[in-house]
């Protein structure tokens, strides 16, 4: 029996229980869908291999599909690369404004990955008592609010007075929490920092370059270790979608 047969088997089942995992979170999204997709991928691969079913392909196209393949992780690696830059990402004292970009509420609050957002940007604040906090996201299908109302609502909670906290309920998605948060400060060239989990910064950077937000920084919140393949996964995608469509 084939060792690497063997091996592609074993992720692909990896990956199909993973996928499983984060399904079970309901983050609201369907992204874990590409673990299922990916699992079916290596799945068959393997078994393809122990079938000896890439021996009657014709060689030239094996090597096609190789090269597609290494060109494919090597893609993966270079984007990867891109976002782990990211995640020492902190900001200097005194700036203006910070930007907290929105995550999904639940009724009982945020979820994980905005609290981390929002502890992080409640630090700062308390450590940099001028800078305002501009908290950003409209209300999703599957929210009974919009984010950036339950995000000023738990900042309040947790020490941060209320009239150091703007609220922006409209935006969608991060080019739109970027350029609807931006028409709330007082001048694009403010000092500012995005405030996102650390594999969000890299393209969220990016992003508020393109948008015009000339002197802005990042800080890096923490995001949840078992989760952390998915949305490193997930980035490599919208990284790539973004740069396609020239919005970075």
């Amino acid at each position: 029996m084939s060792l690497s047969a063997i091996l592609f088997i074993v992720i692909g089942v990896l990956c199909v229980l993973y996928g499983i995992m984060v399904l079970m979170v309901q983050s609201g999204t369907s992204f874990f869908a590409v673990w299922f997709g990916l699992g079916a991928f290596f799945l068959l691969l393997g078994f393809g291999l122990l079938n000896h079913f890439f021996e009657r392909i014709p060689k030239i196209l094996r090597t096609l599909l190789l090269i597609a393949f290494c060109a494919g992780i090597l893609l993966l690696a270079v984007c990867e690369g891109f976002v782990l830059r990211g995640f020492g990402s902190h900001a200097p004292a005194g700036l203006d404004y910070l930007i907290v970009l929105g995550a999904q509420v639940r009724e009982d609050g945020p979820s994980v990955v905005l609290k981390y957002r929002l502890d992080a940007a409640a630090q700062y604040m308390k450590d940099n008592d001028s800078t305002i906090c501009i908290v950003t996201g409209g209300q999703g299908p599957n929210e009974p609010f919009p984010e950036g109302e339950g995000m000023k609502e738990y900042l309040v909670k947790i020490g941060i007075p209320a009239d150091r906290v703007i609220v922006e309920d409209q935006a969608r998605n991060t080019i739109q929490n970027i350029a609807y948060s931006k028409a709330l400060m007082s001048s694009p060239d403010a000092p500012v920092a995005i405030v996102t989990n650390n594999f969000h910064v890299t393209r969220s950077l990016a992003l508020a370059r393109k948008q015009g937000l000339t002197d802005v920084y990042a800080i890096a919140a923490p995001s949840s270790p078992q989760f952390l393949p998915n949305n490193m996964l997930r980035e490599f995608f919208g990284l790539s979608k973004d740069f396609l469509q020239g919005n970075i």
